[in-house]
C-alpha cells in the first residue's frame, strides 16, 4: 500500500464499515484489528441490554475511529 488515499486504504476503511478491526486486520495490523473490534463489540453489547444504553455512543465513536484509522495508516 502507498500511503494515505491509497487504494488499499479505502477498502481498508470499507471493510472496518461492516466488521470494526477487519480493515486493520486487511493491512497486517493483527494487534490493532483485536482493540478495536473487541472495542466496538463490547459497547454495543453493553449498549444492546438496556440498562446501559449510553455505551452505544462510545462504541460509536470507537467504530467511527477504526474507519478513520485504517483510512490514514501509513504503512
Amino acid at each position: 500500500m502507498s500511503g494515505q488515499g491509497s487504494g488499499g486504504n479505502v477498502i481498508a476503511a470499507i471493510c472496518n464499515f461492516f466488521i470494526p478491526g477487519l480493515g486493520q486486520l486487511v493491512q497486517g495490523r493483527i494487534l490493532a484489528a483485536i482493540i478495536f473490534f473487541v472495542l466496538v463489540t463490547v459497547n454495543y453489547s453493553l449498549a444492546a441490554t438496556g440498562i446501559l444504553f449510553f455505551m452505544a455512543f462510545f462504541g460509536f465513536i470507537f467504530h467511527v475511529w477504526a474507519i478513520i484509522d485504517a483510512a490514514r495508516f501509513k504503512g
